[in-house]
């Protein structure tokens, strides 16, 4: 959960021109001069968190830059890898190395978010066809006495303590680094050992990892419990510098005249979606 709530100190998004890195280059937008290359979409990027991205270029962010620079006549794609952990932001979008995060939840001060490109929840991740199979919200009496896995500090957390599970939970660490090893991968590992008996992952986390465990698993996600704590739905935009207005302006039309298939490549990663009434939104795609 890294991704979503990354804890970053010390960003400045503050532009020293005497700074700037060569590939970045002044446009004049009325008067506003913005530092976004008009040739090559420069993406700032984890180099090691699927299903988000990666090195490889295996993420849904790495599919969805490359569909991106066809929609805005780029000539190419480039990154600008760092950890997604404190520093990220700085390093990336703040230095002027890259021009666009793929993936940062709506409302977080430190970049200029666009629209929202997508919208998903936390997710309880059950064995498909077994008792949990129907679950739908976290105080359900058939969770009572079970070992459920969560990732330390994250909403769900909050929930499972209301619920009196957290006596028999499994934590799974927060701030990791994903080169080495993977919270999500592993809670998903220790569901199909039967260690856990339910996993509550961050929603692409789950339906990812589920998917590509090759097991049978209903990934449902948490839409459902009470008022009055943390929030487990989220919408996700793209985050761009604050002065960026027009280059936010451009990634804004795209995403609203391209949402089908932007869905069909989030769906194609296992990423449970979720229209503004919560309902899951399906692949349009026939088959």
């Amino acid at each position: 959960m890294a991704t979503m709530f990354r804890r970053l100190v010390g960003a400045t998004l503050a532009l020293l021109a005497a700074a700037l890195p060569v590939a970045a280059q002044d446009r004049d937008f009325g008067g506003t001069i913005e530092l976004v290359d008009p040739n090559v979409l420069r993406v700032c990027a984890d180099p090691s968190n699927l299903p988000f991205s990666n090195e490889k270029k295996e993420g849904f962010e790495n599919a969805l830059a490359t569909y991106l620079a066809g929609k805005l006549d780029r000539k190419s794609v480039a990154y600008s890898f760092f950890p997604q952990a404190t520093g990220f932001v700085r390093m990336t979008l703040g230095s002027n190395n890259c021009d666009v995060i793929l993936s940062y939840p709506q409302g977080d001060e430190l970049v200029q978010n666009t629209n929202a490109y997508y919208r998903t929840a936390y997710t309880l991740v059950v064995p498909k066809g077994g008792d949990l199979d129907g679950v739908d919200v976290l105080e359900d009496p058939r969770l009572k006495g079970k070992k459920v896995g969560v990732v330390a500090g994250t909403p769900p957390g909050t929930y499972l303590a209301r619920a009196g599970l957290m006596g028999r939970a499994k934590g799974y660490q927060l701030m990791v680094d994903t080169r080495y090893e993977n919270s999500a991968q592993k809670m998903i590992e220790d569901l199909g050992k039967g260690e856990i008996d339910a996993a509550v992952l961050w929603g692409p986390m789950a339906g990812y990892y589920a998917r590509e465990s090759g097991k049978s698993y209903t990934v449902t996600p948490l839409v459902k419990e009470p008022k009055g704590g943390p929030a487990m739905i989220f919408r996700i935009t793209m985050g761009v510098r604050p002065s960026d207005q027009e280059w936010k302006r451009r990634l804004n039309t795209v995403i609203r005249e391209n949402q089908a298939e932007i869905d069909e490549i989030l769906l194609s990663f296992g990423i449970p979606l979720l229209d503004e009434t919560n309902k899951p939104i399906a692949s349009r795609k026939g088959g």
